[in-house]
């Protein structure tokens, strides 16, 4: 089988698509796979890295504000459009699949033009408008929440989850390891703060902003994804601090050991985040990003905050009452545990495996 993956923009488009590739890898290694992306985004530099083939297309966002970059979007979508019908009528896909991000729509739709069989990921509890769109014209669309009839037509949807990498799978037994890679105390309580590769400048200055208050908290200790962006500023804010409480770091590779070492996590909505935490189970703090077309964090944070399976504070209220939050669920046993067992609940550690399974048979009735 031949499958064409587009999208990305971020690792929550770029790394379930990564899952979906390698089970179908898993199922049959013969099958050929080629990734279409947008170029100079994230997906450009992690595809590669995976062991797969990529190409990139012009494509940008419209941004939701008068800008100049606007005046540049109709001609990128249109060379975008033309490289994209030119990668389908040369690579010749039995299956396109759309992930989300900037590439999925030129892609999917010359696919679909060409009698392609689509495939579309919907990872998110809100469909954006692009996703709307394709999904009039694709087979099948694999969703990640309840409710998705809302926007696209019942009788293709399958309920899957959404793909989480392999390699974030953990046990109990790795909880010291992950302390070890991270030099922290056993003694204390890990929470583990999230703002995602580029960073959440209100979730840095949560943690910044009551320094003192976490210097006199001697049993817990914090981990903090600062982001790349945020980096400089908060570790030298800690330094000044004196304080060995909390430890700052730009990225994190480790994810799997970083979870493992966590008491509770605070961490962002995207839709991979939370199947992420989903899979490992923790007692979790949501703290969807404003910066996201139609609010959607907010809408997939409820879908867990309504089954009692994740607590949520929005961001504009984080500097002032996160850490307090986090400090009270850290202490309280009880609630973690009622966390932990409902966001188990909710996991679907085999959506790579049932997309992959669906694409075959999509290219059996093709």
């Amino acid at each position: 089988m031949r499958v064409i993956i587009s999208g990305g923009g971020t690792g929550g488009h770029i790394f379930p698509a990564i899952a979906i590739a390698d089970a179908l890898r898993d199922a049959d290694a013969a099958t050929e796979i080629l990734f279409v992306g947008a170029e100079g985004r994230i997906e450009m530099e992690r595809v590669p890295k995976a062991g797969y083939e990529i190409v990139g297309l012009p494509v940008s966002g419209f941004a939701r504000r008068l800008t100049l970059s606007n005046l540049k979007f109709p001609f990128r979508l249109a060379a975008s459009l033309l490289k994209a019908r030119k990668v389908v009528k040369d690579f010749r896909p039995d299956v396109a699949v759309g992930v989300g991000g900037y590439a999925s729509g030129p892609v999917l739709f010359m696919a679909s033009l060409r009698g392609v069989p689509t495939l579309l990921q919907e990872q998110n509890s809100y469909a954006g408008v692009t996703n709307k769109i394709l999904g009039r014209r694709a087979k099948k669309i694999c969703v990640a929440y309840d409710g998705m009839e809302a926007f696209f037509k019942p009788e293709k949807i399958l309920l899957t989850g959404n793909p989480v990498r392999k390699d974030l799978l953990i046990n109990q037994n790795m909880k010291n390891e992950g302390l070890d890679f991270f030099g922290l105390s056993k003694s204390k309580k890990t929470l583990l703060v999230l703002g995602g590769s580029g960073g959440a400048k209100a979730m840095n200055q949560s943690v910044v902003a009551h320094i003192e208050k976490i210097k006199k908290v001697n049993d817990i200790q914090i981990v903090l994804q600062s982001g790349k962006y945020y980096y400089e500023e908060t570790r030298k804010a800690v330094e000044k601090s004196g304080t060995t409480n909390i430890l700052v770091k730009a990225f994190i590779g480790r994810m799997d050991l970083a979870y493992a070492a966590a008491d509770v996590v605070v961490a962002r909505a995207g839709a991979g985040t939370i199947s992420e935490l989903c899979l490992v189970q923790k007692p979790t703090i949501l703290v969807p990003s404003p910066n996201v077309a139609a609010d959607h964090q907010t809408k997939n944070a409820m879908a867990l905050v309504k089954k009692n399976a994740a607590k949520m504070v929005e961001n504009k209220n984080a500097v002032e009452t996160l850490l307090d939050e986090a400090i009270n669920l850290i202490n309280n046993e009880k609630e973690q545990n009622l966390l932990a067992k409902k966001i188990a609940d909710m996991a679907k550690p085999d959506a790579a495996k049932e997309i992959a399974d669906e694409l075959f048979r999509l290219k059996s009735k093709s």
